[in-house]
Formats: structure tokens, sequence, C-alpha cells
């Protein structure tokens, strides 16, 4: 059973950190591209970050580069997200996900609330 288990969300004040990780069971997750999305309030899902499976190539959406960073252990099957320097415009449910090839799986998502 392919299982994508968020945590690490909270209520953070401006400028603060959290760090986000999604546990992964139930597939070959070192094969698998992994992909980090907020939905905000009223707003579509958009893509903050992924790390192919070597974990050697990362991409960003421009809101999160210089901020926030992805990483992998494949040896723990777990993606993490770093967030630094947190604006109220972070705000969101934020959510794991894995592609590969057809295959692409979610997580129930983790609320990141940004405010002071």
């Amino acid at each position: 059973q392919v299982q994508l288990v968020e945590s690490g969300g909270g209520l953070v004040q401006p400028g603060g950190s959290l760090r986000l990780s999604c546990a992964a069971s139930g597939f070959t997750f070192s094969s698998y591209r992994m992909n980090w999305y907020r939905q905000a309030p009223g707003k579509e899902r958009e893509l903050v970050a992924r790390i192919f499976s070597n974990g050697g190539t990362t991409t960003y959406a421009d809101s999160a580069k210089g901020r926030f960073i992805i990483s992998r252990d494949n040896a723990k099957n777990t993606v993490y997200l770093q967030m630094n320097s947190l604006k109220p415009e972070d705000t969101g449910v934020y959510y794991c996900n894995a592609v590969l090839y057809a295959d692409n799986f979610w997580g129930q998502g983790t609320q990141v609330t940004v405010s002071s």
C-alpha cells in the first residue's frame, strides 16, 4: 500500500523556519522524482520544489528560490523541505508528491501558517 505521510507543519512567525518531512512507503522511493506542492486558500495547487531520484538535481519555484531547500534521504525513504525566511504568502497546505512514469502519488498534506 502506497503511503506518503507529511509532517512538520505548524504556525510560525514571519521570518521563521520550518522543516517539512514526507515519509514514503509501499513503492521504490529511490526511483521516484519527489515534489513539494502547496495550495493557498482560494488558489490552485502550485509546485514549490522538486528533486530527482538521484538527489543531485533540484528545481524551485521563483517564490522559493534562495529560501527553501529540498533534499532526500533514500535510505530513510524520506524527502524534506527546509523553509527559511518564511512569509505570510507561504501559508497553505503543503503536499508531498511522488512521480515515476504513470505513477503519481500524493500525501494528505500538512498545514503551514505564517502569521504574527
